[in-house]
């Protein structure tokens, strides 16, 4: 990972005090998902399931309180109980937005992959194109490790003034008879489309099979609960003649945050007579270091330490160290109060976990250093009683309360 110099330091002098109430990031965001809209009726989708990335290529984070007003390189911004180093003040999303979620119609419930594409002038792919791109533009596109068969014709939708489509790993040829009114007419416009040799899976694939890895189970399934999912993205216009599409390498996105819960888990199981106990315990393996993990470096507790991060023992002499851990420096109960949301802030060092005792947020996750396997976004999911969300270092992340009811939270992890 790589600290990304592009990004901005906004200078916080001694006597003043960030107004986190104006143009909040976090709000900001959740507005964006509000802005979202599926194609066909709610009730053809497992909406509070969806998921979603906004890309961006900018933050803007605030300096350091106090004293160290003036420390704006975070290599050296090492004072853990300045909270306000961490926070970000702004961004600036990309053309490219994307969801996923579980689609429904009659007996079959599987996956679809949402990609969308702004159609305003500033694009990259309309300065290239120097004219109007039309009722639709033209997208290659690489899920896992399968590909369009060609381009995909991807139309102007004028409702939310985006190129926009939605893929269904649908697997049947009467998809469109399956849909309502609203479902059959974006059907018609081209807004929702089969592909189930590139959207894979079903529901039924993570029924309860015990004392199984769920790395092993279904793992082309497109909504497969812990394990990543690469989409890769060329965008270009009517006639092919321009492109956006980084250079040529194509974009890289991920949907790829660590949650862990009910629903979602490493193996499951049933243990009799529990450490000599009696009885039956039914077990959930969220995260390990044993079992299932023992071939990963680092393992997924663990982390590797960059020459600017803090190692467990609290000092910076040992880059490239890789420590197969989790180091808990604090333990927090919270009661997230209705509408109220955990700011979007970054992490250099520690890894951190929010988990969910009772209520329900929207979670966000995202990078704040560059990865080199993805491009920077917001991951944004639903974070359900029961579950888990987990940041590594060089992640941010930020949770927002969107009921009108408490919520419950355990925290634990470290400071940064």
């Amino acid at each position: 990972m790589n600290i990304v110099h592009g990004d901005r330091i906004f200078q916080v002098n001694p006597d003043q005090s960030p107004d986190y109430n104006t143009n909040n990031p976090l709000v900001r965001l959740m507005r964006l998902i509000e802005k979202n809209e599926l194609a066909a009726d709610q009730e053809n989708y497992f909406v509070e399931h969806t998921q979603y990335l906004f890309p961006y290529d900018f933050l803007e984070l605030y300096g350091p309180d106090g004293n160290d007003f003036l420390i704006l390189d975070p290599r050296n911004q090492d004072n853990k109980l300045d909270f306000q180093k961490q926070n970000i003040k702004d961004f600036r999303t990309t053309p490219t937005t994307l969801a996923r979620g579980w689609a429904t119609v009659n007996n079959w419930t599987g996956p679809f992959l949402k990609l969308s594409y702004s159609a305003g002038p500033e694009t990259s792919l309309a300065q290239a194109s120097n004219t109007s791109l039309g009722d639709n533009i033209q997208a290659w596109i690489k899920v896992g490790n399968r590909e369009t068969n060609g381009l995909i014709s991807i139309p102007y939708n004028p409702k939310t003034d985006l190129y926009e489509i939605e893929i269904w790993g649908y697997p049947n040829g009467d998809l469109r008879n399956q849909l309502d009114e609203k479902g059959q007419a974006a059907f018609d416009a081209g807004l929702i489309i089969a592909a189930p040799d590139l959207i894979l899976g079903t529901l039924e694939d993570f029924k309860r099979i015990d004392d199984t890895d769920m790395r092993t189970i279904a793992p082309q399934n497109s909504m497969h609960p812990i394990l990543p999912l690469t989409v890769q993205v060329a965008w270009t216009n009517q006639n092919a003649s321009a492109w956006d599409s980084k250079n040529g390498q194509n974009y890289q996105y991920q949907f790829n945050m660590i949650v862990r819960g009910w629903e979602n888990y490493l193996g499951i199981g049933v243990s009799a007579n529990p450490h000599g106990g009696v009885g039956f315990l039914h077990y959930r393996n969220l995260m390990s270091n044993y079992f299932y993990q023992e071939d990963r470096i680092p393992r997924e507790l663990g982390r590797q330490i960059e020459d600017w991060n803090f190692n467990a023992d609290g000092n910076k002499n040992s880059p490239g160290k890789v420590e197969n851990y989790m180091s808990v420096d604090y333990m927090d109960l919270h009661i997230l109060k209705a509408n109220c949301g955990i700011g979007l802030h970054r992490h250099r060092d520690n890894q951190e976990v929010f988990f969910m005792v009772n209520g329900y947020g929207m979670m966000v996750v995202g990078d704040w250093c560059q990865m080199p396997e993805r491009e920077r976004c917001f991951e944004v999911r639903p974070l359900r009683s029961g579950h888990m969300a987990m940041l590594k270092g060089g992640n941010l992340h930020g949770l927002m309360n969107v009921t009108d009811e408490d919520c419950s939270l355990f925290m634990f992890g470290g400071y940064d």
